[in-house]
């Protein structure tokens, strides 16, 4: 069975840094999967992906040394096991706002008697014949906690057992506070309410994760106290660039 080495890190108190991917391009997987990076997290929700293309973006980057994660859609059974099916290590869930709701998706990442997901594994069965016996303990499980209600409820949420830990998305708990998007690190009530997520994962024994947009960002964050974080995605970078070189050339 391959070793999860992004959780592995987190498990020893180190930052995890990795990629969001957007465009829903293999071909971009693979190249950032090269980079030195501890993950890569394939997004199901907001990017690109259709079905065939995310079996072919998880089967390159288990081809690589970057630890394959995603992101589904939503708290779905199916979906879920669909990912972890086809090679996913890490699965992150959006939007749970309750204990109930991370239990089910908790359970949905792995088998008996510490879950309830359906025995079968698919070409995630490359990793080896002991697969089925070691991927519960290699599985990282997120949620993500992005609304006011999942705030209070924090410490209860990273509680749940199988939850290993969480990935704010910053963008939607800034509009549950009634704050704009663009504006929230200038906000006194999103620093509260993250400072209340954080200190939630550290009284469960959790791994504490942010969504941050550049390495600048994330680089910050770390030293915050969050080990699971995401410096950027293949959309931002591939436009930045873009941006750049435009500017460069025409001043």
């Amino acid at each position: 069975m391959r070793t999860n080495t992004a959780l592995a890190k987190m498990r020893a108190g180190e930052v995890a840094y990795g990629y969001a991917l957007g465009l829903g391009s293999p071909v971009a997987a693979e190249m950032l999967a090269h980079t030195g990076v501890d993950f890569l997290l394939l997004d199901n929700q907001h990017g690109s992906w259709g079905a065939e293309s995310t079996i072919a973006g998880l089967a390159v980057m288990a081809g690589s040394p970057t630890t394959p994660m995603a992101r589904v859609a939503r708290n779905d059974y199916t979906m879920i096991g669909r990912m972890l099916d086809e090679g996913a290590l890490g699965i992150i869930v959006p939007m749970v706002d309750t204990p109930e709701q991370a239990k089910a998706a908790a359970d949905a990442c792995r088998f008996l008697p510490t879950g309830t997901r359906s025995w079968g594994w698919g070409r995630a069965g490359r990793y080896g014949a002991d697969y089925p016996t070691r991927i519960n303990d290699e599985v990282f499980v997120a949620v993500q906690l992005e609304s006011t209600l999942a705030v209070e409820n924090a410490e209860a949420i990273m509680a749940t057992p199988g939850i290993d830990g969480c990935w704010v998305g910053p963008g939607d708990l800034a509009l549950s506070l009634g704050v704009h998007p663009d504006n929230y690190r200038e906000e006194a009530s999103h620093q509260k309410a993250l400072d209340q997520i954080l200190q939630a994962c550290r009284n469960t024994g959790k791994i504490p994760g942010f969504a941050a947009f550049t390495p600048e960002d994330a680089a910050m964050r770390a030293a915050q106290g969050w080990l699971y974080l995401t410096a950027g995605d293949d959309v931002g970078f591939l436009h930045g660039a873009g941006v750049a070189g435009m500017k460069h050339l025409r001043g």
